[in-house]
């Protein structure tokens, strides 16, 4: 606990101010104020909230001894996007990321350094904080409006934060509401606090929601959105949908996801807003984004230099590069094909070398993360509707998005029928919409969390591209139920928590219990 739960100030004095804009991110909350100074009022509590923001896309905060593969959402949806069979690494490289590819951290949880620690102390840190701000609802100052806008995007982030720790160390919602999740907290901790044990998945899962029903709320009387970067109705109602998918409460999920289309002002990208580099949070399909100026870049240590190989370095020497088969499913006319090079040199008898993720400006090593865009709310309202019989209503959706990536698309596919593993294909309608989804949220949204949710198994192979050292043959990653996709809990949580017990309350280092 005393490592995880830090104050507002922890780890945000340090960041430096934004240019003086009106749309400049002011993130620079001064430890030199009390914390009454400092949250009493809308306007003091945003600044804090901003601080937490520019946690999510800073390399380092949340694991200062790791920091080239720990820079916040877009890190983590690239953890999650390796693990599973679309995303192809071509090799080791420096080694970011590649044990997260080869399911070998789990093992690492005494340690810092590595994937347990930093995704559970991200996340709490970004709770701790702006469980503070929660905290001063009552008492605050400034105008119902200037409130709502900071409240309500409290309660996003706490339950954006909860749900993303419910898909990396529980195993899935539907079938294990009862099973041990993550321990809860709603009011401000301090070093003093004391820890508490795990609360059920159904638990967590009751604390996402009613946290996302008031931010909807709020937001939806808080005013014209500030900066992109921050969580407005469009953009909680989609984090709603999101969280819907996994309960598997489609009805939730469908008009959760109409509300995020309806509200966000965004349309469907076309021209260089799908294939100009995924890389502009002013592009009309952006949703919710991180706008990276020169000196938050984090250079070596961020998304792009991960990604864009013309960069030549991690890009380079670890390519990400798309499952073959999956690039097979693309009509000849699909825009989307822009996003990965059949014929890079570089491939070899791998996947397809991405080009999806570039630099915007290589010299100033900038791009925007973009971590929510409207294609998706297509989707999951295709996928919901098709879930609840409405063939018709989902194919709308479907051709709505994908007319605008392939004029020659047409889908005329029934039916919700899905194969054992991912590979087993039935030729349903929902098939049709997850592989779209697989294609369209390539390396920006997290294929494992779909693959748990659809209770799928997967398989690695050649054909598709994997080199032989990261077939993972030795885990089970055919079983909808297995481990090897819940993280294990990091030691100092054990440590400094006396209602954790770590014979009781660790996940299984291996496949299964």
């Amino acid at each position: 606990m005393k490592k995880i739960l830090k104050y507002i100030f922890a780890g945000m004095a340090a960041m430096s101010v934004v240019a003086c804009s009106e749309d400049a991110l002011e993130t620079s909350p001064s430890s030199s104020v009390s914390g009454n100074e400092l949250l009493g009022t809308a306007t003091n509590a945003l600044v804090s909230l901003n601080g937490v923001y520019r946690a999510m896309y800073t390399a380092g905060v949340s694991n200062s001894s790791n920091t080239h593969q720990c820079f916040g959402i877009t890190a983590y949806n690239l953890v999650a996007d390796v693990m599973g069979e679309d995303c192809i690494m071509n090799g080791q490289g420096s080694g970011w990321f590649w044990y997260d590819c080869v399911y070998n951290v789990k093992s690492r949880y005494t340690s810092t350094g590595w994937r347990s620690y930093d995704m559970w102390n991200g996340y709490y840190t970004w709770i701790s904080n702006v469980n503070y701000i929660l905290a001063e609802e009552e008492t605050m100052s400034g105008s119902e409006t200037e409130k709502n806008y900071v409240l309500g995007q409290a309660y996003a982030v706490r339950a954006y934060s909860y749900f993303m720790l419910a898909q990396m160390f529980s195993r899935t919602y539907k079938g294990h509401e009862s099973e041990p999740c993550v321990p809860l907290y709603t009011e401000p901790t301090d070093i003093a606090t004391e820890g508490k044990g795990r609360a059920t998945i159904e638990e967590v899962y009751q604390q996402i929601t009613s946290d996302l029903d008031k931010a909807i709320t709020m937001l939806g009387n808080s005013g014209k959105r500030k900066h992109i970067s921050h969580i407005n109705e469009a953009v909680a109602s989609g984090i709603k949908a999101r969280v819907a998918l996994v309960m598997e409460d489609w009805q939730t999920a469908l008009d959760a996801a109409n509300a995020a289309i309806s509200k966000s002002g965004c349309s469907v990208g076309t021209g260089t807003a799908v294939t100009g580099g995924m890389n502009d949070a002013t592009a009309n399909n952006v949703m919710w984004a991180a706008e990276i100026i020169a000196d938050q870049s984090g250079m070596y240590a961020g998304f792009f230099t991960h990604m864009d190989a013309d960069q030549g370095k991690y890009g380079a020497s670890a390519r990400k590069q798309i499952n073959k088969l999956l690039y097979a499913k693309l009509g000849t006319n699909d825009v989307r094909k822009k996003w990965w090079n059949p014929q890079d040199e570089n491939n070899e008898k791998n996947g397809y070398q991405q080009e999806k993720f570039k630099f915007k400006d290589y010299a100033k090593w900038t791009g925007d993360y973009i971590f929510m865009r409207i294609e998706e709310m297509f989707l999951t309202a295709a996928e919901a509707s098709c879930r609840l019989n409405d063939d018709k209503g989902a194919r709308l959706m479907l051709n709505s998005l994908m007319q605008k990536r392939d004029e020659d698309y047409t889908c005329k596919k029934t039916g919700t029928a899905l194969g054992k593993l991912t590979s087993d294909e039935t030729g349903s309608l929902l098939e049709e919409i997850i592989i779209q989804r697989r294609i369209e949220l390539w390396g920006e949204f997290g294929r494992i969390y779909d693959i748990r949710r659809l209770k799928q198994g997967f398989r690695r192979t050649a054909d598709m591209g994997w080199p032989s050292s990261a077939l993972i043959a030795g885990t089970d990653t055919e079983d909808p139920e297995s481990y090897a996709w819940v993280l294990t809990i990091p030691q100092t949580e054990f440590d400094g928590n006396p209602n954790m017990d770590p014979s009781k309350d660790q996940n299984p280092i291996g496949d299964h219990k």
